[in-house]
């Protein structure tokens, strides 16, 4: 009877305790259960996406658990994750690490979803929002933990990830994506941005600290971004234009690669996935350095050398003929004309309603310059990457070479437009006023309450510009 006694307590103990846990920290479940169902919910739809062309293929070279590898193995791809295949006719093991970015697109979604749920308290009507780090915290932990359990099943199958990219991209998508999930939930706050820009050399934090420097960055990153999507949508309006213009050899590649329509379907749905990486490769070509279609093999305005055994790929039909370029080859370098013209608009907007001065014009457009070359520098070195060893070990646009020329176009075109475009429109607004241009913002008058009737006060004298009166 004692020792009945003795586990009911021990029991009601442990109950207690986890109970306690529960009250004290339901932010850290919510987000621990938002990670594990965000990883879920993208693993899942990898599973059913490559379940349905294994099932609609008449001849699978694998079963059901060869598919499930290839899936959890896509999955860790659309994280950045490079994929090494095994199994090759030469032996060597093959690198396969050209990221979809389309497919990137699925997992940042839902961890922003997650995160933002997270702080909501899990979504619960009246609940308080959760501490910014706790759901931060959770969502993060959760969403790794699955991750890590795919990268141990999917090691186990024909593409193996690389273990180091593996402990190097997913964590830094993971940790960058809930954290932006947090900060939008609170409603984007300056203090962790300012907190995180404190971090800059002295001189640069006097640029961008205080209120006219949030004001510039605000207007930076806003430039940035027009100058970011002229760029892709430029790159796309490429592609699109090639494809048409060799509509003939992409036709014919798409039909060499399969005859039935599951097999169509396949392709067709690999070329919607890589549009955005389409899109990016048409910048870089527009901005100079171009693309590698395999060691030595760079496609650029200036000249055009496409490896000689490309496999039959629709994408690939749109690369321009190998020789020297053309008028038409160059005047893709419009588009780069036109992103730092965009750039140079934004900023001289700016300036005309804040009365920027010719040298904050010139530092707001370098720092959109700068701002824009990273995140292209990025965009691009996922775009490309390997896929094999030998001649694919090169494949796609090399990231630091498009940065720098991202970054030279911006600057170089935005600086005169800016100032161009400044000077212009200060003109005509103060034209239209009928007062001579200002270099500083305009000042406000502000009115003041004439005294009660009645009263003894008297009214005030206000002293003009100019006047000698005291």
């Amino acid at each position: 009877m004692a020792g009945v006694i003795q586990m009911t307590a021990r029991r009601s103990s442990l109950s207690l305790l986890l109970a306690r846990l529960r009250d004290r920290s339901p932010g850290l479940a919510a987000g621990l259960l938002g990670g594990v169902l965000a990883a879920g919910l993208g693993l899942g739809s990898f599973v059913v996406l490559v379940m349905v062309l294994w099932i609609s293929s008449p001849y699978p070279d694998s079963g059901p658990g060869g598919a499930l590898h290839v899936a959890a193995a896509l999955w860790l791809l659309a994280h950045g994750v490079e994929l090494v295949r095994a199994d090759t006719l030469s032996g060597v093991p093959a690198p396969v690490g050209v990221t979809p970015l389309l497919l990137l697109a699925v997992p940042v979604w839902l961890l922003l979803r997650a995160a933002r749920d997270a702080v909501d308290g899990g979504g619960a009507e009246d609940a308080p929002l959760v501490s910014a780090r706790t759901a931060w915290a959770g969502v993060v932990v959760g969403y790794l933990a699955v991750a890590a359990a795919v990268a141990g099943y999917a090691a186990g199958g024909p593409l193996r990830p690389s273990w180091v990219w593996a402990a190097a991209c997913l964590p830094a998508v993971v940790v960058a994506a809930a954290g932006v999930g947090v900060w939008t939930a609170y409603g984007r706050p300056r203090g962790p941005v300012e907190k995180v820009l404190a971090l800059l050399p002295r001189g640069v934090r006097r640029l961008v600290l205080g209120v006219e420097g949030r004001e510039r960055v605000g207007m930076a990153v806003r430039a940035a971004g027009a100058g970011a999507a002229v760029l892709v949508g430029g790159g796309a309006f490429l592609v699109a234009a090639s494809s048409v213009w060799h509509l003939g050899a992409a036709r014919g590649a798409f039909l060499e690669l399969t005859e039935g329509w599951s097999g169509r379907f396949a392709v067709l749905l690999l070329c919607v996935v890589l549009v955005p990486n389409a899109a990016v490769w048409g910048a870089a070509y527009a901005v100079g350095p171009g693309f590698a279609l395999g060691a030595g093999h760079v496609v650029a305005p200036p000249a055009s050398d496409p490896a000689p055994l490309l496999p039959p790929f629709p994408l690939l039909a749109a690369v321009p003929e190998a020789g020297v370029g053309g008028g038409l080859n160059w005047a893709a370098v419009v588009i780069a004309l036109l992103a730092g013209g965009v750039v140079g608009a934004f900023v001289a907007r700016g300036a005309v309603v804040g009365g920027w001065s010719w040298k904050r014009v010139v530092g707001v457009v370098g720092l959109a310059g700068v701002m824009c070359a990273v995140g292209f520098a990025v965009l691009a070195g996922m775009a490309g990457g390997p896929l094999g060893v030998g001649a694919l070990a090169s494949f796609g646009p090399v990231g630091w070479q498009v940065g720098a020329a991202v970054a030279v176009w911006v600057v170089a075109v935005g600086v005169p437009v800016g100032l161009g475009l400044r000077g212009w429109w200060g003109r005509g607004a103060a034209a239209a006023v009928g007062v001579a241009p200002v270099a500083g913002p305009v000042p406000v008058p502000v009115a003041v309450p004439a005294p009660a009737s009645g009263s003894d006060a008297e009214p005030y004298d206000f002293e003009r510009e100019g006047d000698g009166a005291p």
